[in-house]
């Protein structure tokens, strides 16, 4: 099947990037680096997260393993941080790709300003074919390496940026009912629906000592990127078309959610059954209209009122005119922003909005509800 441009979120772990010493793997990281290329030569987006900072750095400072304590795994991190990207750089090099770093913190992600900048810096990257390359700033993170090597961050780009699929590498080859490791009679999952809570109490802690991120940590940053209305996958895979099979559906591992081109089903799917509401809006009869039966988004010269609290991302309830519910829909807009642009046309308001676009609710995060 011919798959159109997809933005796709690709995450790999310390342990599919260091050899059995824990140090980084060249080898290792070229297999990536191809497999990326070959993903971005077929059309699509591709933005890499990549733990390895610490296993990257401890052996310049003298470190026989990779270290224990905190201050320890901050400095080596501080220096592994270049050398790993010095490696990308030379590596992506060869197919005349240019990556660029991001340093994240959690608190990027809940101050609008701050996450408006990200988001319009990557967007830029993209469109300038350049492949960004995000880690968690583990020098300054307190919370030791708080997003677990990185899965939940992961997480919360993909779904910040509206990605296609995630893709978390690791190095066992999906999710088990048990210990692959220990016990031949475990069962594989091939694919899950959705992650239970039931799933999550069988998921152990970290597979090994290089990362800090086990199964369970994946199960979260899955749940969290379902929420957020993006397919995950879990698994591993070698050579230079790994991340076309897995986009294809192919791929090793464990598929969490749906498969990667129902992408927009899924989400409508979870805005319409799962998501919390978190306030309401009014639109008027012409902006109704269009959102019914023109198949239009809904955009900010149409909302009449705002109700209640919320945050740019968040999911609302759409009312009209008489109060009856319309619909319901993931929000460009915070409440405060929107009650300062609700009314006005387009190209006054577009600066409020979490990607610079005017739309309130994109028909993509939109799902009509049955009249009452």
């Amino acid at each position: 099947m011919d798959m159109k441009k997809q933005l796709v979120v690709v995450k790999i772990g310390s342990s599919s990037l260091t050899n059995a010493s824990g140090t980084i793997s060249v080898e290792k990281m070229r297999d990536h680096v191809a497999a990326i290329a070959t993903l971005k030569a077929q059309g699509h987006e591709v933005i890499l997260i990549s733990s390895g900072a610490v296993a990257a750095g401890f052996g310049s400072l003298g470190y026989s393993t990779r270290p224990k304590n905190v201050a320890g795994k901050q400095a080596a991190a501080a220096v592994g941080q270049g050398l790993l990207m010095q490696n990308y750089i030379q590596l992506f090099n060869e197919f005349e790709i240019v990556p660029a770093q991001i340093l994240l913190t959690r608190e990027d992600f809940y101050s609008q300003v701050r996450f408006h900048n990200l988001f319009n810096t990557i967007q830029e990257l993209l469109q300038r074919a350049v492949v960004p390359i995000i880690n968690e700033n583990d020098s300054v993170a307190i919370d030791e390496l708080t997003f677990g090597d990185n899965d939940l961050l992961s997480a919360l780009v993909s779904g910040f940026l509206h990605a296609n699929a995630l893709i978390i590498l690791t190095d066992i080859n999906g999710l088990y009912d048990g210990n692959p490791k220990i016990s031949k009679k475990v069962k594989k999952y091939h694919f899950i629906p959705e992650v239970s809570e039931n799933l999550l109490a069988v998921a152990g802690e970290s597979g090994t000592s290089v990362g800090t991120g086990g199964m369970k940590s994946k199960l979260l940053a899955a749940k969290k990127a379902l929420s957020l209305g993006v397919s995950v996958f879990v698994g591993t895979g070698i050579g230079k078309e790994k991340l076309v099979d897995i986009l294809a559906g192919k791929g090793d591992g464990t598929y969490i959610g749906g498969p990667f081109h129902t992408q927009m089903q899924m989400r409508k799917q979870w805005i319409a059954y799962h998501s919390q509401v978190s306030g309401i809006i009014e639109i008027d009869e012409g902006a109704e209209n269009a959102i019914l039966f023109h198949g239009k988004s809904l955009l900010p010269v149409g909302v009449t009122n705002v109700i209640g609290e919320f945050n740019a991302l968040d999911v609302v309830v759409v009312r009209n005119q008489n109060g009856k519910t319309v619909g319901k829909g993931q929000i460009y807009y915070s409440a405060k922003d929107l009650l300062m642009v609700k009314g006005l046309p387009s190209e006054q308001s577009q600066c409020y909005s979490i990607n610079k676009k005017a739309e309130v609710i994109h028909r993509d995060n939109w799902v009509t509800l049955p009249k009452e």
